[in-house]
């Protein structure tokens, strides 16, 4: 089979809500703003960081945003935190604005993630192997590559190789698309068995959705590296304001076998992301105990104690 039919064992829903303590409610809770791309894994990861520091008590408001939007945003003091910075491929926008002081690195959220440049597990078979293979099929794949979101570090990648010529792909379109739009390409494509190469990543739910392939490269880098991190970066105000909220972030780092069930229930089983991360916080305590290891509440409780009793069966 080329699609892998993913299901979820039926169990009982679980109704969880959330206690608010009473700092939360103080009109004078500080506001602590995310940008969250359209990137499932982002989103999730995003939601659940917010469901956490809202039980501490404080305000919480989430902006659909770019990388690039956000880090000048960081920088302006617009928002506060971003859990996407994906390392190499927004290097360039992230390194200046690092070595300036104008946001800080809090964490690597998530270490050896998997980025590149994929085809359908049958398009390998067939003999592509590397990116060197991709124009020789060029008619094949009618001269695209899938991309995401237009202004991101993974479509800039792309139309770097094309600008450059990069193994003959001179004269191939980089296509521009939402998360959600790129895979629905992919996934009509795996249905008919047509040819299509695009950006794929781990952790997120096409690698297990979808028998697929990252071609490597030949002679240097891929086009996409292959092997990145993600990094939690923040406003440097936020972090000289609220060492609670700093001394979280620090603690904040997510398995890919997490993160990957987060996109699965959300993105593949279409899931609010609310009720994604609220039922996975009230299961996985022990995780949520070493991120909040010695962080305190607004009012000076235990932050996981304030945890607990908000996500109690």
């Amino acid at each position: 089979m080329n699609r892998i039919r993913v299901s979820i064992a039926a169990a009982a829903a679980i109704a969880i809500s959330l206690i608010t303590a009473t700092a939360t409610a103080a009109d004078d809770a500080p506001t602590i703003r995310f940008g969250t791309p359209t990137w499932p894994g982002v989103t999730v990861k995003t939601e659940v960081a917010a469901q956490l520091i809202e039980t501490m008590g404080y305000g919480i408001k989430q902006t659909n945003s770019s990388p690039a939007f956000a880090y000048n945003a960081l920088k302006s003091d617009d928002l506060d935190v971003f859990f996407g910075g994906w390392m190499p491929t927004q290097k360039n926008m992230a390194d200046p604005l690092i070595e300036e002081g104008s946001v800080k690195v809090m964490a690597t959220n998530i270490s050896d993630a998997i980025m590149g440049i994929a085809v359908p597990e049958y398009v390998h078979e067939a003999g592509v192997e590397t990116e060197a293979d991709l124009d020789e099929f060029r008619d094949r794949f009618n001269g695209k590559i899938y991309g995401i979101e237009a202004g991101s570090g993974f479509n800039e990648s792309i139309s770097n190789a094309i600008s450059n010529d990069r193994h003959g792909l001179g004269d191939w379109e980089m296509v521009p698309s939402s998360t959600s739009g790129m895979l629905s390409q992919v996934g009509r494509s795996i249905d008919r068995e047509e040819w299509i190469v695009f950006l794929g990543w781990e952790p997120h739910w096409m690698n297990v959705a979808y028998d697929i392939h990252y071609l490597g490269a030949v002679g240097g880098r891929e086009i996409a590296d292959t092997r990145s991190d993600v990094l939690t970066v923040a406003n440097p105000r936020l972090v000289e304001k609220e060492p609670e909220i700093a001394r979280f972030l620090e603690q904040y780092v997510v398995s890919k076998d997490d993160q990957s069930e987060w996109v699965l229930e959300y993105s593949y089983n279409d899931r609010k992301s609310e009720d994604v991360a609220a039922e996975w916080i009230g299961a996985n305590m022990d995780t949520v105990a070493k991120w909040l290891d010695g962080v305190k509440t607004r009012n000076g409780e235990a932050a996981i104690d304030a945890v607990r009793a908000a996500y109690a069966d």
